[in-house]
């Protein structure tokens, strides 16, 4: 069973949505009530546009487990946006969220994390927002909840670039315990700025092949999410 669950783990990664449906729905027959078999599930059918079978599933989810973070956020996504291919967040494919370009994307720990209760809720793919206070740069989830901090000395630099015309866009990308690793990503290089890269070569770090596998059983816990 366990490698049945990596399966459908890694099909939520790649975006083959179908595959996801049939692998969960092969755990369910072997335990009907495994919630993270139904959050993915309910997962995947949202991400084929099937929003009934998805707000039914998180609901049965509820009905196990009526705190279940995972199943509350994403039933409240699908009733208030309509859909789990809204402006939510969650990437169909981590894969192409975080490719990596030379002075162009960062991959960075954040500082003074949020409590636990907090992080629970966040998910791998998520899409965050970096919003500018004091000479530092404070992260907030979709729902305006505060996450943590940027470093001061990154903080410092795209403050210098963001006020120049530059804009990013950052994702969750690592989750484990009190620590969120978020992969940041300039979209936009104002003119003045076109031979300025955002982040310098030295910056760049990568996470290791185990801290992104941590990351796809977050997605699972909730491809177990939602977008």
């Amino acid at each position: 069973m366990t490698a049945l669950k990596t399966q459908a783990i890694q099909t939520a990664l790649i975006g083959d949505w179908q595959q996801a449906i049939t692998l969960n729905q092969t755990i369910l027959e072997e335990n009907a009530e495994d919630i993270d078999a139904l959050n993915r599930l309910a997962y995947a059918f949202g991400s084929i546009g099937d929003m009934k079978q998805a707000k039914s599933l998180y609901q049965k989810v509820l009905g196990l487990d009526m705190h279940n973070p995972i199943a509350t956020r994403n039933l409240k996504r699908l009733t208030s946006n309509g859909g789990l291919k809204s402006n939510s967040g969650i990437a169909l494919s981590l894969s192409n969220l975080f490719i990596e370009e030379s002075g162009k994307t960062k991959v960075v720990e954040l500082m003074n994390v949020a409590d636990k209760k907090t992080l629970s809720q966040l998910r791998c793919g998520e899409k965050i927002d970096l919003n500018t206070k004091r000479m530092k740069i404070f992260v907030y989830d979709s729902q305006k909840q505060f996450i943590g901090m940027l470093p001061d000395d990154l903080s410092k630099r795209l403050i210098k670039f963001i006020e120049a015309g530059n804009e990013y866009e950052a994702y969750i990308k690592d989750l484990d315990n009190n620590k969120v690793v978020v992969f940041i990503h300039e979209v936009k290089r104002a003119s003045k700025l076109k031979d300025q890269p955002s982040f310098l070569s030295s910056e760049k770090s990568k996470l290791s092949v185990k801290s992104y596998e941590q990351g796809a059983n977050h997605l699972a816990s909730a491809v177990e999410e939602d977008e």
